[in-house]
């Protein structure tokens, strides 16, 4: 059993919050190159930031603020019927410098890491592995993390996330083929049947949704165009009942 320690922030809501409440779990990188200064961030008053859960390079899990409370690691944010996704959810750090500095592979300690910690809190909150989630699922504007080089596929084998059904081969072939607008909008609406947000009205306007299911599922090109590839995922994970 992995020891989980102690290392608290300040930078939380004081009001406690139902078990019931607590129904999301969202993966985020740091984005920062020191480790050090990544923690002392999120512990400064100034900064108004936050997160449950921290994981550093070695793999070591540090607790920042208790479940029960929630912690402000998500900001402006939608998922589902969810807006404000802070008050449902938990928020895990992980130790990586990101897009701006150099993004790296996740280290296998930290990945296995990732797997305890979510295992355990699987457990204690009954969560559904369709509501583990990243920073640019529910801000795909401002956020890309925790980043195409996250292992979701690995990680939905342990029902951690959710993944497709597909053969790799088959999707190669459907990559980069032009789709007509009738699929286009249909890949949309199942974009949002899987629970990101889109405004019904404006579903033209989804360039960084697009972007933020591509990082996800389909990480070998994040361009924002959607192509026969992106559309057979998308029909595939709503198909399975998984969104």
């Amino acid at each position: 059993m992995q020891k989980i320690l102690n290392n608290y922030s300040i930078n939380f809501s004081t009001i406690k919050r139902k078990k019931e409440k607590i129904k999301y779990l969202v993966f985020h990188y740091t984005g920062m190159k020191s480790e050090k200064l990544a923690i002392g961030r999120l512990k400064d008053k100034k900064s108004k930031v936050s997160c449950h859960y921290f994981i550093k390079k070695n793999g070591t899990i540090l607790n920042m603020v208790p479940a029960s409370y929630i912690s402000w690691h998500a900001g402006i944010s939608n998922w589902k019927k969810y807006d404000k996704i802070n008050k449902n959810s938990i928020g895990i750090e992980i130790q990586n410098p990101g897009h701006k500095n150099n993004y790296s592979n996740f280290s296998i300690k930290q990945i296995r890491s990732i797997e305890y910690l979510s295992k355990k809190l699987i457990k204690k909150f009954n969560l559904n592995k369709k509501n583990f989630l990243g920073h640019s699922d529910v801000s795909p504007d401002r956020k890309k993390d925790p980043g195409e080089k996250f292992p979701w596929k690995a990680l939905s084998k342990h029902k951690i996330g959710i993944w497709h059904n597909l053969d790799n081969n088959l999707l190669k072939k459907m990559r980069s083929k032009k789709i007509d607008h009738k699929q286009k909008i249909l890949f949309l609406k199942r974009l949002i049947k899987i629970g990101y947000f889109l405004k019904k009205k404006k579903l033209e306007r989804s360039f960084f949704v697009i972007k933020a299911f591509q990082r996800r599922f389909r990480p070998q090109i994040i361009n924002g165009k959607i192509d026969l590839e992106c559309c057979e995922i998308a029909k595939n994970l709503v198909k399975s009942g998984l969104n």
